[in-house]
C-alpha cells in the first residue's frame, strides 16, 4: 500500500473491515494516545513501560520514517512483511468496495495482525483528531491527550476549541481520560467533553507533576509524582527537551491510570522510560568529526520544542540548518526560530514528499532574506553541502525530510532494544 492524502472522515469503514475477520480490535486491551504533537512519543514510551511490565505489546503509529511496518511494531520491532501481506489479502476486498482509504485501511491491517499475534496490550496513536480517526473504534482502558495546539486546520477547525473538540473525542464513558499540559480554551472544552462522556479526568499539573528537569546530551533526567504520592520517581529519558520530560511524565500517568491487576510498578515505569526508543526526535547521530541532529518537527510547537532543545544541548559550532517543509505548513512561522540559531541555512525537497505538497523552496527563501541561505533542491547534495559548511548539521522539518536524511545517512531506524544489542 503507498499513502495517500485522502482524508474521510466516519468510523463506519473501519469497523465494517473489522467486523469481517471477526473483530480483532476486541482481542485485546489498549490504550489510545491523540493530541497535536509528542503522542507518538508517549506512545512509544507507554509500551516500553508495559513492555518492562512483562506485557506482549503491539504499537500502532504513524507516518513512517524509511518503511511502512515502522507503523505496526510488537514488542518493538516490525510485523513481517509476509504477515502484512496475508492481512492485507483478508482485508483488501472489502477495503475496496467500501472505498476505505489508506489509512482506514492500515489500523484495521494492524488490530488484525496484533490480534493473530495475541498481544496483551496495544497501544494506538490517533491519526487525525481523534472524534472520527479510525482508531477511536477502540475501547480503551486509558485514554491520553498529550496538548492541543494549531495543525490540520482545513480538517479539524478554524479555532483552538474546535480542534479540542475534536481530539477529545476519544474520551469515553468510564475510561480515564489523562491531559498533558493544556492552553485554557483548549483545557476548557476537552474537560467539558470528557464531563459529558463520563470519562474520569487527570490531568500532568494537577493530579501528577514532573519536576527538576534536567537535559544532558545522553538523556533527559526528570522527577515524576504520580496522583496521590509524596514520594518522586527519578526518570531517565533517552529522549532529548523539556518537552520529552512532559512526555514521560503523560506516560507514567497513563500507566498508572490502568485497573490495579495491569498497573505497573515504579520500578517498571523507570525501566520502560529508560528503554524507550523513539527515532527522529532530536536524535543525535555522529558521522565521522559531524554531529547530526534529526527531528521530525512539522508545525510551530514541535519547532519551538526543537529550536528550546538545541539551545540546552552544548553541540558543535558552525551549525547548519537543512530544512524541506511541506507547503501547506505554516513555513513562514516554523523558520525563523531555528534559522536564528543557524550559522547556514539550507532549503531544499525530500524526494519522499508528495509533488502536489512540496514547498517552492526558491520562493520561500526569498522572503527571509535576511538570514543566510542556500537553495539546492536535490536533496542529497544538500546534506552534503551542509556537511562540508558546518559541523552540526540539523535536519528537520517533516517525517519525509528525517526519513530521506537516514537513507541517505544510513541511520536504521530500530525500536527495539534486542536490535540495539545485535
Amino acid at each position: 500500500m503507498q499513502p495517500t492524502g485522502e482524508i474521510r472522515w466516519g468510523l463506519r469503514r473501519t469497523r465494517s473491515m473489522l467486523h469481517s475477520v471477526g473483530c480483532p480490535h476486541m482481542a485485546f486491551r489498549s490504550l489510545l494516545v491523540g493530541g497535536t504533537n509528542g503522542k507518538g512519543s508517549v506512545a512509544a514510551m507507554i509500551a516500553s513501560i508495559l513492555e518492562c511490565a512483562g506485557h506482549r505489546v503491539g504499537l500502532y503509529t504513524s507516518p513512517h520514517l524509511v518503511d511502512f511496518a515502522e507503523r505496526i511494531r510488537i514488542s518493538g520491532r516490525p510485523v513481517d512483511d509476509d504477515v502484512l501481506a496475508a492481512g492485507l489479502r483478508q482485508l483488501r476486498p472489502l477495503a475496496e468496495e467500501l472505498g476505505a482509504t489508506f489509512f482506514e485501511t492500515t489500523t484495521a491491517l494492524a488490530f488484525l495482525c496484533f490480534a493473530e499475534a495475541g498481544v496483551d496490550f496495544v497501544v494506538a496513536e490517533v491519526g487525525l483528531g481523534g472524534r472520527l480517526d479510525a482508531t477511536n473504534v477502540l475501547l480503551p482502558e486509558v485514554a491520553a491527550i498529550t496538548n492541543v495546539a494549531w495543525d490540520h486546520s482545513e480538517y479539524l477547525g478554524h479555532s483552538l476549541s474546535a480542534i479540542a473538540g475534536e481530539k477529545a473525542g476519544i474520551s469515553k464513558p468510564g475510561v480515564p481520560l489523562v491531559l498533558g499540559r493544556l492552553e485554557p480554551e483548549a483545557g476548557r472544552i476537552v474537560r467539558e467533553t470528557a464531563k459529558r462522556a463520563g470519562a474520569p479526568l487527570f490531568q500532568l499539573g494537577y493530579d501528577a507533576g514532573v519536576r527538576r528537569i534536567r537535559i544532558r546530551r545522553e538523556c533527559t533526567e526528570l522527577e515524576y509524582v504520580g496522583p496521590g504520592s509524596r514520594e518522586a520517581v527519578s526518570l531517565r529519558c533517552p529522549l532529548l527537551g523539556a518537552h520529552q520530560a512532559w512526555n514521560a511524565g503523560l506516560a507514567a500517568l497513563a500507566a498508572q491510570s490502568l485497573t490495579a491487576p495491569w498497573r505497573p510498578t515504579a520500578a517498571e515505569i523507570q525501566a520502560g522510560i529508560a528503554a524507550v526508543r523513539w527515532p527522529g526526535r532530536l536524535q543525535i547521530e555522529g558521522r565521522g568529526e559531524r554531529t547530526w541532529v534529526l527531528d521530525v518537527a512539522h508545525n510551530t510547537v514541535g519547532v519551538d520544542a526543537l529550536a528550546q532543545g538545541l539551545t540546552s544541548l552544548d553541540l558543535p559550532t558552525p551549525l547548519a540548518l537543512v530544512t524541506a517543509i511541506l507547503g501547506d505548513k505554516p513555513w513562514p512561522e516554523m523558520l525563523p526560530p531555528l534559522m536564528a540559531l543557524a550559522d547556514v541555512s539550507v532549503f531544499t525537497v525530500a524526494p519522499s514528499m508528495p509533488p502536489e505538497r512540496r514547498w517552492d523552496a526558491v520562493a520561500v527563501a526569498a522572503t527571509v532574506s535576511s538570514y543566510s541561505v542556500q537553495v539546492i533542491e536535490d536533496f542529497a547534495a544538500a546534506l552534503d553541502y551542509a556537511a562540508q559548511a558546518a559541523t552540526t548539521i540539523v535536519v528537520t522539518g517533516s517525517h519525509h525530510t528525517v526519513g530521506d536524511a537516514m537513507r541517505h545517512l544510513d541511520i536504521p531506524v530500530s525500536l527495539s532494544r534486542m536490535n540495539d544489542l545485535g
